[in-house]
C-alpha cells in the first residue's frame, strides 16, 4: 500500500493527550505551526496485508496514528502453525517543516487478548531510521489465564530519543509484532491476541517530540 495522508482533524477522537514536546533543559515547547505530510512509502508482514493500514496525523502535529484491519495472533486448538507470529514493517516518509526535526517520545498500542492458562503473548515495537545504527526496541509481555483489553505504551526519555537528522530525508521504520504460545496446559485451546479497537480496527497512535535544527 502507498499513498500520502495530509494533516486532519478527523482521527480527533481516537487521539489521546499527545506527550508535551518540549526540551526540559530550555527547548520550545510548540510544534511546527505548518502542516506535515506522512506518506507510507511501503508496508509488509504477515499483520497488515495490502489494503489493511492507513496513517493520520493528528490537527496539531503532535501525533499519528496508523490503523490496520487484519492483525491478529493465535495458538493452540486447530490454529495455523505459522499464525502464532505477525508482523508489520511501516516505512514511512515524513516531511517536516523546514528547521524542524522529529523523534517519537511515546507510542500507545491497544488490543484484546484471550490467553488460555498456560498461554502467554507478546506486543513488540522497534523504531529506527533509514541507514542509522540507533534502533529503540520495547516489549510488553502477557500471560494466561487473559480474557480483556490490554494497552501498552512505549515510552523514551528526553535524553535517549533517536531525533530524525537535520537537512537530510530519511524515511521512519516501525516494526510491530505480536506472538503468541499456546502452553502445555491447554494447547488443545485457540489463545489469541490482536490490536483491536472496539470498531474492530487497530489503533496506534505515536506521539512526536520536536525540536529546532541547528543553523547552519
Amino acid at each position: 500500500m502507498t499513498g500520502g495522508f495530509l494533516l486532519s482533524g478527523a482521527v480527533a477522537a481516537l487521539l489521546t493527550t499527545a506527550l508535551p514536546a518540549h526540551n526540559p533543559s530550555g527547548g520550545f515547547e510548540d510544534p511546527p505551526p505548518d502542516k506535515i505530510i506522512i506518506k507510507v512509502a511501503t508496508v509488509n508482514g504477515s499483520g497488515c496485508p495490502q489494503g489493511t493500514t492507513a496513517v493520520a496525523v493528528s490537527e496539531d502535529n503532535t501525533a499519528f496514528t496508523v490503523t490496520y484491519s487484519d492483525y491478529l495472533a493465535q495458538a493452540g486448538g486447530t490454529s495455523d502453525p505459522t499464525a502464532f507470529r505477525r508482523n508489520c514493517q511501516l516505512n514511512l516518509v515524513v516531511h517536516v517543516p523546514s528547521g524542524f526535526t522529529y523523534a517519537i517520545a511515546s507510542a500507545d498500542y491497544r488490543g484484546f487478548a484471550s490467553l488460555q492458562r498456560g498461554a502467554s503473548g507478546t506486543q513488540r515495537a522497534s523504531y529506527y531510521f533509514q541507514g542509522s545504527p540507533q534502533t529503540v526496541a520495547k516489549t510488553h509481555p502477557f500471560t494466561g489465564p487473559y480474557d480483556d483489553n490490554w494497552q501498552a505504551t512505549d515510552e523514551t526519555d528526553w535524553a535517549q530519543l533517536v531525533w530524525a537528522p537535520c537537512g537530510v530525508q530519511r524515511n521512519f521504520n516501525i516494526n510491530t509484532e505480536l506472538r503468541v504460545t499456546a502452553g502445555s496446559t491447554n494447547p488443545g485451546k485457540v489463545s489469541f491476541m490482536t490490536m483491536d479497537s472496539t470498531d474492530g480496527d487497530i489503533s496506534t497512535v505515536y506521539h512526536m517530540a520536536w525540536q529546532e535544527c541547528p543553523e547552519s
